[in-house]
């Protein structure tokens, strides 16, 4: 059973608005941890959905709370519910009651990992986090701070020793935090006190200036001659089938070299390889 045909049969996305859906999760029952083992030996051994509904639906409010817990970072409270809810039905599907758990103290592990990858997605077009250490500050930075404006060293030094990464990544993290998104166009509506400067309006094009053009031709130069120089090393046959084999357009096959020169395709694969090998050294030096 997948969890979007779970999220289908229990109706997890409200059309009648944030508060209405809150007040109807808040007034389904909560289930006693016998009733929730039951239920979750009839999903793991028979896949019932029904039961699979009811530990999804009796749990709902807990995810409510958790989603509230992210209500700083900008994004809509009801796409943080929808995440937690995915996250709530893929626990429920490696929900293992033998071991005596409540769901939810399995569950919340997976819920905050899904509302952790949608903020980190949505939070910026431009993504702020993508390494560990980068994630952990991401979550961490800004209750870690204890005022306002930049952190001085003290505070960074703190905070590295602190999550285990290095200073130079905390105030790398504190940078991408404190810039906003900014268009590569200006808007042409703008007038002169909403007006801000963008990227377009000053970023250079670089393909078209002289300098960048003069030496790209020297150096496609050079390693045209570099390349001259290395097919030049190589014996007639070795040369003829580098040659054909990587710049011509039309390139022909191993099997078609083989019965042209009267040898293996193996042969001419041989030869290949140690013509390349020998190029590359020619062209390192």
């Amino acid at each position: 059973m997948t969890t979007q045909s779970l999220a289908l049969a229990i109706n997890l996305y409200p059309e009648k608005g944030l508060a209405a859906y809150i007040k109807a999760v808040n007034a389904l029952p909560v289930l006693t941890a016998e009733e929730e083992r039951r239920l979750a030996r009839r999903y793991l051994r028979q896949n019932d959905l029904e039961a699979a509904r009811q530990l999804v639906l009796s749990n709902l409010r807990y995810v409510v709370h958790v989603a509230r817990g992210f209500s700083g970072y900008g994004l809509p409270q009801a796409d943080l519910i929808q995440e937690g809810n995915i996250g709530l039905m893929k626990a429920v599907k490696h929900y293992d009651p033998s071991r005596k758990v409540r769901l939810m103290s399995f569950a919340i592990h997976w819920v905050r990992a899904e509302v952790y990858d949608y903020i980190l997605r949505n939070w910026r077009i431009v993504k702020v986090a993508t390494t560990k250490g980068q994630r952990k500050l991401f979550f961490n930075l800004r209750k870690s701070r204890t005022r306002l404006g930049w952190m001085n060293r003290g505070e960074v030094d703190a905070l590295a020793t602190t999550l285990n990464v290095t200073p130079e990544t905390v105030r790398e993290m504190e940078g991408r935090m404190s810039n906003a998104d900014v268009p590569f166009d200006a808007e042409s509506d703008a007038d002169d006190e909403t007006f801000r400067a963008a990227p377009s309006g000053y970023l250079q094009d670089m393909r078209y200036n002289p300098e960048v053009l003069a030496t790209q031709s020297d150096q496609e130069s050079a390693r045209a001659e570099n390349l001259k120089t290395a097919l030049a090393a190589l014996d007639a046959r070795a040369r003829d089938i580098v040659q054909r084999r990587w710049l011509d357009e039309e390139k022909p096959t191993l099997h078609e070299l083989a019965a042209e020169y009267g040898v293996s395709a193996e042969r001419i694969r041989q030869i290949e390889a140690k013509a390349l090998t020998a190029m590359k050294d020619v062209l390192a030096a």
